[in-house]
């Protein structure tokens, strides 16, 4: 079969799910995944031939994509601020919007490192925890992107640790390089203690916040196929994780540390309020580049 033929059956296959746009970038992301070609190839080699073999597994996943089944459970990874990670139905799927969380996190992080060594080596590296860290995205990005620091990630499901864990990045463990993030397994909600040594420069979290009752508005893709534990609350509890976040937060953040949590952007000025009651003097509600309250930053 012709590449082009294929990309116009699977977005066909595919409108009833999505927009024809978002459709056609699911093909070509398939497409690029399994037999390698490029977003361009279809146009630039009209006469591209798609093998028999390599068509029997497209078309099988093309099934699974037809299904409801997210692109990134599919093909096994998503990418997120430049890294590609490996995704499961046991971790979410990283999104666009918690990257301005990473980005954030990432430029308070290299300055105070770099405030640190002006001192001498023998300050302390900044250290980061990751609260509800899923996939890893967020800790193993941090990590990265600030040679040296020391990022712990914590999360209540074992079979998302473990994909935390088994993110395969090229890490040099040396001197002033990356070091790779420590994960444990904890409940946040009834276990604050056991995983929290000593003070944190950066206390980073994406915890679930989607009320129960906003389950409608959702697709039917995130909600048949993402893990609803690290999605929903309940509509009488809502503020929660963001609770535990506030009382860990407040016995081990550092002085001159801060906070950044992603939140519902329905709730916003509750969150604040959260971490304002908890003593924490300065609380800011940040927005998305959708115009829409995203995150709240916090610091003593």
């Amino acid at each position: 079969m012709l590449l082009k033929d294929f990309l116009n059956e699977g977005v066909t296959r595919l409108e009833p799910l999505y927009p024809t746009k978002e459709a056609r970038s699911i093909v070509l992301m398939l497409c690029e995944s399994r037999i390698g070609t490029k977003s361009y190839t279809h146009i630039v080699e009209p006469e591209y031939q798609i093998k028999d073999k390599a068509l029997e597994g497209l078309n099988s996943d093309l099934d699974r994509l037809a299904s409801g089944e997210p692109v990134q459970y599919v093909i096994g990874f998503a990418d997120f601020c430049g890294l590609r990670f490996k995704v499961t139905p046991d971790v979410l799927i990283p999104r666009p919007e918690t990257e301005l969380l990473c980005r954030e996190a990432i430029k308070i992080g290299s300055r105070m490192q770099r405030m640190r060594k002006a001192y001498g080596k023998s300050a302390r590296p900044v250290r980061v925890l990751d609260l509800c860290t899923g996939s890893g995205c967020i800790a193993w990005t941090v990590a990265l992107n600030i040679p040296g620091a020391e990022v712990t990630g914590v999360d209540i499901s074992e079979k998302a640790i473990e994909v935390a864990k088994g993110q395969d990045f090229a890490i040099k463990q040396k001197e002033d390089e990356v070091t790779p993030p420590k994960f444990v397994t904890a409940d946040i909600l009834s276990e604050p203690q056991s995983f929290a040594e000593g003070e944190y420069d950066l206390i980073l979290s994406n915890p679930p916040y989607i009320m129960e009752s906003q389950k409608s508005q959702m697709r039917a893709n995130v909600l048949n196929f993402e893990p609803s534990t690290a999605l929903f609350v309940k509509d009488e509890n809502p503020l929660e994780f963001y609770r535990s976040i506030a009382k860990i937060s407040k016995e081990c953040l550092a002085s001159e540390g801060k906070g950044m949590t992603e939140i519902n952007e329905l709730l916003g000025l509750e969150t604040s309020k959260v971490f304002s009651d908890a003593g924490f003097s300065k609380t800011e509600v940040v927005k998305d580049f959708y115009d829409k309250n995203r995150f709240v930053f916090y610091s003593k």
